[in-house]
């Protein structure tokens, strides 16, 4: 019992070893109290001056940048708050830029909220920044920029600070994007905030150049009574580009942050391919345009929403995205409910503002092309063409014609590495459809060029309206096919070197025309004349073929054969896509006896722009001149002789006709050959020249 009492420690010794253990937890409290206080009181007394170099140092091999304070130099607690001053402050720039520094200062004065160095989004009190420069860019290959830190990490957001009491002087900023190949010098106009809100608009102006356009561009941030880290910084600018305004407006969540963040935008000028030729995009020739929509930046890619304007006097609706990666890449889709025909002219090389006030000639010679010409001669930008690729799905409801009633238009392009397809391209024209399939292939020197028209059963009273056919009792129709290889940059080229076939079947129906003036080339008057009177009752037809064989550009009648009730109508001759001249000779031979016929050609002449028609042929004055001299000779009676028609034409077998196939196929009624219908062909002479064949009656435009 005795052993026991005594291995219990006295009172006094067990109080003593715990008042030492106090006394230790006490003075360590102390030390760890006093350490930073005296490290504050030191800091505060010194305004931290000795730490420049270390400051220096560290903050370098944080960030892999030179650092450098070339006057005074403040770091400590005030008291509760990081306070940092730094006169004549630079931050590098890594090796690959094009300017020495990231950001450097005449002076910046700030106090920093501790704890936001280490968690959530950095916080300043407040800033006092004079004659800042901060130069913003992006490496080549578009992997990093200057301000990301961490090249593991690549190019991240340009990210800002929250401030609650501003002063910034004389801050401007520079921004290099080599692959948007964008430069922009900006000036920032002295700013005054106060509890986080900037009292009044931040404005911005300054000038720079993208791809090869100069450009400026005045903005401002409207948050007199917001805070500029809240989500309430309302952004709008406006620059000025190569004859275009655009306008851009919305709310940023922080100054800087354009991400993901929907602006209205809104564009205007004279022609539309000027604003898309700024990024490189080739578009033809446009009038005056007006459009808005929505546009959200997602990294590389720009998406335009809600698109919505005229352009000419046409209207236009959809979406467009452009990708700017390592091609630039289009991809859009339009509605058009009425399109102007003369802002469709633009889609084949014309100016649509010298179409609409001088017309389509003027036009064409304003491409180059020569006079009476009227297919354009406007080269295509084949180096444009190849350095970004496009898809477009367009659709029209209507385009406005006074000649020809178009609807329905969809319109499928793709451009892929300078090969360009419109397919399919089709419409319909009245009530009739077409369909077209268009490539110019680019990578083949020149352009190898392919055209596929094709022309569905479509009612001629409705087709040629505007050419004196009347609709009523005319229950005829018509198709055709278009197919033609060329080469060459321009359409004119193209089909000046094309080789291939054009047909045009008409079924069984009939035709009727109304009289018209003779003003123009009109069908209307062209029919009556074939048959001299004023057609008081419909053409019946039993079947029609038009076909021209096209090679190098010339194309030969292969045939022109359209069987009547009463008559066949024969043609010889052709056109030129080289030249654009016309020369065709058609004539109408009744199948019964008639008496005063012509048995004359009407001619059919002139150019493409100017065609014209010639009733008064040589044919017709030689009967009228044999006619004279029968009268002369023996009796005025005997003078009719020269124009009776004994009525020997020869029915055509409608199956070769209906199938399109070429003169050597065709067949009359009895399924006899017909040896009246020429061969389609042109041979050369010992000049190189193309002369008429065989069975040509006269030498046509000095090239049949």
């Amino acid at each position: 019992m005795v052993s026991e009492r005594n291995d219990q420690p006295s009172p006094p010794a067990a109080d003593a070893r715990q008042q030492r253990r106090r006394r230790i937890i006490r003075n360590t409290i102390i030390a760890i109290l006093a350490v930073p206080a005296l490290i504050w009181l030191v800091l505060f007394i010194t305004k931290g001056r000795f730490l420049k170099s270390p400051f220096e140092s560290i903050v370098g091999r944080m960030t892999n940048r030179e650092v450098r304070v070339g006057g005074d130099f403040q770091l400590y607690f005030a008291p509760w708050r990081i306070k940092f001053y730094a006169e004549r402050f630079t931050i590098a720039n890594p090796e690959w830029a094009t300017r020495p520094y990231l950001f450097r200062a005449d002076r910046i004065d700030t106090q920093i909220a501790p704890l936001s160095l280490l968690f959530g989004k950095r916080r300043l009190y407040s800033l006092d920044l004079l004659n800042g420069a901060a130069d913003l860019e992006w490496n080549a290959g578009h992997s990093t920029n200057t301000w990301t830190f961490s090249e593991k990490k690549g190019g991240k957001p340009l990210e800002f600070p929250r401030i609650d009491v501003a002063t910034v002087r004389g801050t401007t900023v520079r921004y290099l994007d080599p692959r948007m190949r964008l430069l922009a010098d900006l000036g920032i106009e002295d700013i005054r905030s106060e509890d986080a809100q900037i009292g009044k608009a931040v404005r911005v102006a300054g000038e720079g150049r993208i791809r090869d356009t100069p450009f400026r561009v005045a903005g401002q941030l409207l948050s007199p009574d917001a805070t500029v880290n809240r989500g309430e910084n309302k952004l709008t600018a406006r620059a000025w580009a190569a004859n275009n305004v655009v306008d851009v407006a919305g709310t940023l969540p922080s100054l800087a942050e354009v991400e993901k963040v929907p602006l209205q935008t809104r564009a205007r000028g004279r022609d539309l391919a000027e604003l898309l030729g700024i990024i490189g995009v080739v578009l033809p020739e446009t009038r005056r345009y007006a459009l808005k929509g929505r546009m959200v930046k997602d990294g590389d890619v720009y998406r335009f929403t809600n698109i919505g304007g005229t352009v000419g006097e046409s209207d236009v609706a959809g979406t467009l995205t452009v990708t700017n990666g390592e091609r630039l890449h289009l991809k859009s889709t339009l509605r058009t409910r009425s399109l102007d025909i003369v802002d469709a002219s633009g889609l084949i090389g014309y100016n649509p503002d010298i179409v609409e006030e001088q017309g389509a000639v003027a036009a064409a010679a304003a491409t180059g092309a020569g006079a009476r010409k009227l297919l354009p001669d406007t080269a295509m930008p084949v180096e444009k063409m190849r350095v970004f690729d496009a898809d477009l799905d367009w659709t029209i409801d209507q385009v406005k014609s006074r000649r020809v009633p178009i609807s329905n238009v969809a319109l499928t392009l793709k451009l892929e590495r300078g090969k360009l397809a419109l397919s399919p391209f089709s419409f319909a024209m009245a009530r009739g459809n077409v369909s077209t399939d268009i490539v110019f292939d680019t990578r083949q020197r020149p352009s190898a060029v392919s055209y596929d028209v094709r022309l569905a059963p479509t009612p001629m009273g409705r087709l040629f309206a505007g050419w004196g056919i009347a609709e009523s009792g005319t229950s005829g129709t018509i198709k055709g096919r278009m197919e033609l290889r060329g080469r060459g940059d321009s359409i004119g080229d193209s089909l000046a070197t094309s080789s291939g076939r054009i047909a045009f079947v008409m079924p069984q129906g009939t035709l009727w025309t109304r009289n018209v003036q003779l003003a123009e080339l009109d069908i209307g008057t062209f029919v009556q004349k074939m048959f001299a009177g004023k057609l008081k009752k419909p053409v019946e037809i039993n079947c029609g073929l038009v076909a021209f064989t096209v090679r190098g550009g010339i194309a030969a009648a292969d045939p022109i054969l359209i069987d009547t009730q009463k008559n066949v109508i024969l043609g010889r001759g052709g056109f030129s896509f080289r030249t654009e001249a016309i020369d065709l000779a058609i004539r109408a031979d009744a199948k019964k006896f008639s008496l005063f016929s012509g048995q004359s050609p009407v001619g059919i002449g002139g150019y493409f722009a100017a065609p014209a028609l010639d009733v008064i042929s040589p044919d017709l004055i030689g009967r009228a001149g044999a006619g004279l001299g029968l009268a002369v000779v023996a009796a005025p009676l005997a003078g009719v002789l020269a124009f009776v028609d004994v009525g020997d034409a020869k029915s055509a077998a409608c199956g070769p006709v209906l199938s399109g196939a070429n003169a050597a196929a065709q067949r009359t009624s009895k399924g006899e050959k017909r040896d009246d219908v020429g061969k389609g062909t042109t041979a050369k002479d010992e000049k190189g020249e193309d002369k008429p064949g065989k069975k040509q009656r006269k030498k046509f435009l000095g090239i049949f």
